[in-house]
């Protein structure tokens, strides 16, 4: 069942294509990473999805509703971290932790929430330092367990031990059932903790897929030891990059996209005497596809 339904999403800032034309679902229960850059259209996509801003074309639908004529209706089942925290300087954590509670209803993780990330509810906004700025974000969009989780950056600011914490969370919250949304740049996080990830390469959707299945694309570093002369342009013609290195022993280096079996077949012809084969990292791959 999808939750979050986006369709031909746009949003135009003057000739600026921020987003352009972008569709795609996310499925109950499921945690998708959004995954770009920083102005690939990561934040304008989710202020689409909270009717901060209205979409130049295209709908998005979460929960059924529609996101901008239903929106205060769907702000009560979302819970929302934005990739900078905004808070009243007067208010204690506390305060904000109330009005979020008034707001949404009874249900209230808030306690559990600050002793797990160790924040002090009792310091007002302007006395926190970033990374409790975090904190006291993230206990706001995770307090109410809401159905639908839209995060923009939900790691920002905070050292490894709390990122790790913020993964637990996001894990029971899929396992309760609650859908996640949250764009990332950390390629390392997507990979911990998302099911499905969309690249977003300016404005544009390049590739939506599964995490297992990215991981697995068909891109390898090959390094081979010839014994004797070889010509690389040989390679070259297959499509391959090669990285010729000085000496006749000398470790090549070999990048192919697609299938090997071209690649094997060629070096049957020299002799080889050594070769190892490495299938790309997520980041790898993740720039083969921005760059592209």
């Amino acid at each position: 069942m999808a939750v979050i339904e986006v369709n031909n999403l746009m949003k135009h800032f003057g000739h600026t294509k921020a987003v352009d034309g972008i569709s795609f679902n996310v499925e109950k229960g499921e945690i998708f990473g959004f995954l770009g850059p920083n102005g690939a259209g990561k934040t304008t996509t989710i202020r689409c999805f909270m009717d901060f801003i209205r979409p130049t074309g295209g709908s998005v639908r979460i929960l059924g509703k529609d996101a901008q004529t239903d929106a205060v209706e769907l702000k009560k089942s979302i819970g929302y971290l934005s990739g900078y925290v905004h808070l009243y300087g007067k208010w204690t954590g506390s305060e904000h932790i109330d009005f979020v509670r008034r707001l949404n209803g009874s249900h209230d993780r808030s306690k559990e929430l600050c002793e797990r990330l160790a924040f002090n509810p009792q310091l007002k906004s302007k006395q926190l330092s970033s990374g409790n700025r975090q904190k006291l974000g993230i206990i706001l969009a995770f307090m109410t367990e809401p159905e639908v989780l839209i995060l923009d950056e939900p790691t920002n600011a905070l050292d490894p031990l709390l990122q790790q914490e913020v993964y637990k969370l996001l894990d029971e919250a899929a396992k309760r059932g609650a859908t996640v949304f949250m764009s990332s740049h950390n390629l390392g996080e997507v990979d911990h903790v998302c099911s499905r990830v969309g690249i977003i390469r300016q404005g544009k959707m390049v590739t939506i897929e599964n995490i297992h299945e990215l991981k697995h694309k068909r891109i390898y570093t090959v390094r081979v030891k010839f014994t004797g002369t070889y010509d690389p342009n040989v390679f070259r013609k297959l499509g391959i990059e090669v990285d010729v290195p000085q000496g006749p022993q000398s470790e090549v280096i070999m990048k192919v996209k697609g299938d090997l079996d071209p690649l094997i077949k060629q070096l049957a012809a020299y002799t080889v005497h050594d070769i190892e084969i490495e299938h790309a990292t997520l980041e790898e791959i993740f720039l083969e596809y921005y760059h592209a």
